[in-house]
């Protein structure tokens, strides 16, 4: 029993080693109170291991390196499994987030991540090489962040959805 507790843990310290972080945005926040303002750091971080693994956080405290910590670990805990086709996703998707909306589309190799912002980060943590995306209303790196992630946990597996169907993977989305 013990040696499959350990080996868990060993699975986890390596996931978590592997695992890359990146900061979408620090903003200087300040709550109202009798005394006078109080002074915090609120910290928006994703992380991801380029292959498919990817999540966002979000952490406040009143140092910007502890602000970035609590939102590492808070992104740490809310990974999702993206489903990759080669260097792109598999499909066009549409995400929404408060006053956020991405739009994800499917690019040939080659095109690079055509994103910019919050979106980027995500792009490139997820691992998607070849990405067309469009940031549409709000321009905020929160609710642009949480829309991506929105679109990226509707995206389906080709592999899943053929089987599902009865269908040829390439007969699916035409």
């Amino acid at each position: 029993m013990a040696d499959k507790e350990t080996k868990e843990e060993e699975l986890k310290e390596e996931e978590e080693a592997e695992l890359k972080d990146q900061v979408i945005s620090i903003r200087r926040v300040t709550k109202v109170v009798k005394g006078g303002k109080n002074l915090s750091f609120s910290a928006l971080a994703a992380v991801g291991n380029e292959g498919g693994l990817v999540g966002i956080g979000k952490g406040k405290a009143r140092e910007v390196p502890q602000a970035i910590a609590k939102a590492v670990e808070d992104a740490k805990k809310k990974l999702i499994e993206v489903p990759l086709s080669e260097t792109t996703i598999p499909h066009y998707i549409r995400g929404e987030a408060g006053g956020g909306v991405v739009v994800l589309r499917p690019a040939s190799k080659g095109t690079g991540v055509i994103a910019g912002g919050a979106v980027r980060v995500i792009m490139e943590l997820a691992g998607i090489k070849d990405i067309l995306t469009k940031s549409i209303r709000s321009n905020n790196a929160i609710s642009v962040a949480h829309a991506t992630m929105n679109a990226l946990k509707k995206l389906k597996n080709p592999e899943k959805v053929s089987k599902d169907r009865g269908k040829e993977k390439e007969m699916i989305w035409q």
